[in-house]
């Protein structure tokens, strides 16, 4: 059974896009077969995996409008197992251009719904910002990862993202889960970054990823070459972290399912 993962926080610069196409990629390399969706009009997982797309191509921005069929806007990517929806800067016309639709916020569900089933797990890189692009990411997601960034402000605004997501429950989508929060941007010689790991810990449990991510030069590196961290450097502690997370979330679903 496929399962639909949002990467979610309104939050900038808390790791979204790198958790989205290396977890994507985490998730290949161990022989799942995944869909990476970019639903964020900066498109930077569609460009972090060198994928070359303009406005005049398929993506996101026609699979919100049901213009085509949701196979046409995939495409393939060097990475093992992966493909992906890209986005386009376009795509702030849809948060527009939806408004007067009716169930404007299951456009993205009932696009899916046609190509779910031939992934195990299908990404969504979420822009950072709760409008009815992230809105419809969530309808038409199983569970959400939630990045948080060991910084002083970690907290600021989670409060928000969680009632979005309670609301989205209750109105939208009963099924939604929380996967779990990720902590990312750790580094382990900042005490700040060790309070926050504690913190997030003693508030929310179970709920916190074990993996946690590591602040990492090559993380950084990677997307100016067009690669994911495994296949730019799979030395390298962020490809380690990732791997991990993978890992992590392939063995939580086999157990929930049996």
């Amino acid at each position: 059974m496929s399962k639909i993962l949002a990467i979610a926080n309104q939050k900038g610069g808390v790791g979204k896009t790198t958790t989205s196409v290396n977890l994507a990629a985490g998730l290949g390399i161990l022989e799942q077969k995944v869909l990476l969706l970019d639903a964020d009009p900066q498109a930077n997982a569609t460009s972090s995996l060198g994928v070359e797309f303009n406005s005049n191509k398929l993506g996101t921005y026609r699979l919100l409008e049901h213009s085509i069929n949701a196979k046409e806007t995939i495409f393939k990517t060097k990475s093992p197992n992966l493909d992906i929806i890209p986005s386009h800067i376009d795509l702030v016309a849809s948060e527009i251009e939806l408004i007067n639709k009716s169930k404007r916020e299951h456009m993205l569900d009932k696009a899916l719904t046609k190509i779910r089933e031939d992934y195990d797990y299908v990404i969504i890189d979420c822009a950072p910002s709760l409008g009815l692009i992230t809105l419809n990411a969530l309808v038409s997601a199983d569970s959400v990862i939630i990045p948080i960034q060991c910084e002083y402000f970690a907290l600021e605004g989670l409060g928000k993202l969680l009632n979005t997501i309670k609301s989205v429950q209750k109105i939208h989508n009963d099924k939604l889960d929380i996967e779990g929060l990720l902590l990312t941007m750790y580094d382990t010689r900042l005490r700040l970054s060790n309070q926050v790991v504690e913190e997030v810990q003693k508030h929310f449990g179970k709920m916190v990823f074990k993996t946690i991510i590591q602040r990492n030069t090559r993380l950084g590196e990677a997307p100016s070459y067009g690669e994911d961290i495994i296949s730019y450097d799979a030395t390298s502690r962020g490809a380690k972290n990732y791997l991990s997370l993978a890992g992590e979330i392939i063995k939580k679903n086999k157990k929930n399912n049996g």
